[in-house]
């Protein structure tokens, strides 16, 4: 059965904390309803992209071969028939579906978007120059605006366009490193064959810059002091200057940064920079 856990690919549910969100910010992470609906929606998000992984694992198991890390999913390994996988992800829906059920309509949809999206991206579009990375921020855009939707709270559009840039950025990095440890040479990602080095760092620069922009604008701006009574926000400003420096950092520096859970995980500074970030939020919205 161990195969079968491990193309759940669990390690990566990380990233749908970004479901929840929405419920920070709209100061009801405490409310006993809104913390259900947004764990609800927690749950949905994790067991559809680990539909998402399998498929995409089935897609790819031709190239993954000639990875030296992702030839041992288990697809690509033979631990698995790609049938078999199929049938597993048919399986994997059903907590999607129970979940999405007890959630409202438009958070429903949100999630059906994020599945096809990422359907076309495991198909086709991952070859495909710059839409590859945008689909990757879509993704992330439509957790957010779908915790919002699940709990029914307004979502300021800065907080939206952060969330964009934050992923732009992580994708661009992601290439990068995916060059630095295979070049273009390895039948690994077709799509690195269209990026070089000074475009991917140029793009890499404007995504990095914007995400401190748009969080600095968020947190100055006049209705988030209105909604939390305060100004002191903008201090928090700091912990997401460095965490994209860090990054930049383990990419440019360390060579590290394929696997971006997998990096942040292992880097103390930047596990205790999220730590510092997500104690100070939370005394300044809640206290």
């Amino acid at each position: 059965m161990r195969p079968y856990f491990e193309i759940l690919r669990v390690k990566q549910w990380i990233k749908n904390f970004f479901v929840l969100v929405p419920l920070v910010y709209s100061k009801h992470l405490f409310d006993e309803a809104y913390l259900t609906e947004g764990v609800l929606a927690f749950v949905a998000f994790s067991f559809v992209s680990s539909v998402v992984y399998i498929i995409n694992d089935i897609f790819d198991a031709d190239s993954d071969r000639n990875h030296p890390v992702k030839k041992l999913r288990p697809v690509a390994a033979g631990k698995i028939s790609k049938n078999n996988a199929w049938i597993y992800a048919f399986f994997v829906l059903v907590p999607v579906f129970i979940s999405a059920a007890l959630l409202n309509t438009e958070f429903r949809l949100i999630l059906a978007a994020y599945l096809v999206i990422n359907f076309l991206y495991s198909v086709k579009l991952k070859h495909v120059v710059l839409i590859d990375l945008f689909i990757i921020a879509a993704g992330f855009m439509l957790r957010v605006i779908g915790g919002g939707l699940a709990i029914n709270v307004e979502i300021s559009s800065w907080l939206i366009l952060t969330t964009m840039f934050v992923s732009l950025f992580l994708a661009v990095m992601k290439r990068r490193s995916e060059l630095d440890n295979h070049g273009t040479k390895v039948g690994t990602r077709r799509v690195l064959e269209s990026y070089s080095y000074s475009y991917i760092d140029q793009i890499s620069s404007v995504a990095a810059g914007s995400v401190i922009v748009c969080y600095a604008l968020y947190t100055t701006s006049e209705r988030t002091i209105s909604v939390f009574n305060t100004e002191y926000l903008v201090y928090t400003t700091p912990f997401v200057v460095f965490g994209i420096f860090r990054f930049m950092f383990l990419v440019h520096i360390n060579q590290k940064g394929e696997n971006t859970s997998e990096v942040i995980g292992k880097d103390i500074p930047s596990l205790m920079n999220i730590l510092f970030y997500i104690l100070t939020v939370l005394l300044i919205i809640y206290l």
